[in-house]
């Protein structure tokens, strides 16, 4: 499957930033965005349905074609759709499919005035 360049919207990664502070305590912040190409579409389907119910309307599904999203290694990871780089993510990455050519990316909207963590 090859995406077409004229449905590709320029979003966000920022990955966790792991660090640690002068006193030993783990850093809750997120790292520089990376700029990406993805096709953002709703989430939807049956499956997707079932798998998450309601909180399916906050969701989006990404198709990426690269290397800067892994599987295993970017599940957490903020996404800046709707906000700029330079703001905290307004998504976050929660599941990431792999296929030959492309990735299958489902984020969720992160709750105003969170560090991404939900309550």
């Amino acid at each position: 499957m090859r995406l077409r360049p004229q449905d590709l919207r320029t979003i966000y990664l920022r990955k966790r930033d792991g660090g640690y502070d002068d006193e030993g305590n783990p850093l809750k912040g997120w790292g520089d965005a990376i700029e990406i190409n993805a096709n953002v579409q709703p989430a939807n389907g049956q499956l997707n349905a079932s798998l998450y119910g309601e909180r399916l309307a906050y969701m989006l599904q990404l198709k990426y074609q690269g290397d800067m999203i892994t599987a295993n290694h970017n599940e957490g990871a903020g996404i800046c759709v709707d906000v700029l780089d330079t703001d905290k993510p307004d998504y976050k990455i929660i599941s990431i499919q792999q296929f030959a050519t492309h990735k299958n990316i489902m984020i969720e909207r992160l709750e105003r005035g969170t560090d991404g963590n939900r309550a």
